[in-house]
């Protein structure tokens, strides 16, 4: 379970990294999310969470 949450916290956190690049108009490709500051935000939100049950999971017993 621990190795579940830890893949799953780390999938967030690359995917919200995606998404602030995307927001930011920095990630090449033609996509509805490029240049829509609004998804950066959404991005930065998934990475964390991500990164909170990444750590989470690494403390549980």
């Amino acid at each position: 379970m621990r190795l579940l949450l830890t893949i799953l916290g780390l999938l967030a956190v690359l995917l919200g990294g995606v998404w602030i690049l995307q927001g930011f108009n920095l990630m090449p490709g033609r996509s509805f999310m490029n240049g829509d500051l609004k998804w950066s935000l959404y991005g930065a939100c998934i990475a964390l969470g991500g990164a909170v049950l990444m750590v989470w999971s690494r403390r549980r017993r």
